[in-house]
């Protein structure tokens, strides 16, 4: 009973502290609360949680799709930890527009790339690395814990400037909207897409690509 009575202690302590320092959990390591598929209401049976962790079990073909927050975001920074299975893709991706006219959210939203760097199939380009900005700037890949082992990372965007931190060591950092930036886009797969990454407040999607992935541990600090 003391132990019990001492880990509850920690844990609202540490609750605490988070809350104090501007944190809000999007994930409560329970259920699926605050998030709901892409364009539709509700989560289908896919996205489960299992040990602590918001996983996409693809044993089940029953819906399925992107997985996208109730909420959407400006200017933010956004922790949490990712695990791929052998051979599987996903991808943490923001900025999304959750409306009719675009049929994926990757239409609107640019992309942390989630995959098993040593394993996937096809041959990846270096912008198709894991914690690479998808199509855009490659992440060295040995920023990234071999296949199975859980990454950690953050996604700030704050006052116009994008970096993704991998494992504690910075994989990208650039201006959205700047020369860089509309260059790399231009040289890009989302040259074409109008509406891409046109507006910098949005949701946050995990992606289904048909390959078992864990998300946990997932938070954010907002400054707006």
């Amino acid at each position: 009973m003391k132990k019990t009575f001492l880990l509850l202690s920690i844990l609202t302590l540490a609750g605490s502290a988070m809350a104090q320092k501007g944190w809000k959990p999007l994930f409560d390591g329970k259920t699926t609360q605050g998030w709901h598929l892409f364009k539709k209401p509700g989560v289908v049976p896919a996205w489960k949680v299992q040990d602590g962790a918001l996983y996409l079990d693809v044993s089940t073909r029953e819906g399925r799709g992107d997985l996208i927050t109730d909420e959407a975001f400006g200017d933010f920074e956004f922790r949490f930890e990712w695990k791929v299975a052998p051979a599987s893709n996903s991808g943490v991706i923001f900025f999304c527009q959750d409306s009719e006219k675009f049929a994926a959210t990757w239409h609107t939203g640019p992309e942390y790339q989630v995959i098993d760097n040593t394993g996937y199939p096809d041959k990846l380009q270096p912008g198709q690395m894991a914690a690479s900005l998808y199509d855009m700037i490659p992440c060295p890949p040995e920023y990234i814990r071999p296949t199975g082992e859980w990454n950690k990372t953050t996604i700030r965007f704050v006052k116009g400037r994008l970096t993704f931190v991998v494992n504690d060591r910075k994989a990208v950092d650039i201006v959205v909207g700047g020369k860089d930036w509309d260059e790399l886009i231009a040289k890009s797969k989302f040259a074409t897409m109008k509406d891409f990454a046109k507006n910098t407040r949005g949701r946050i999607a995990l992606q289904d690509h048909g390959g078992a992935v864990w998300y946990r541990d997932m938070k954010i600090k907002t400054f707006e």
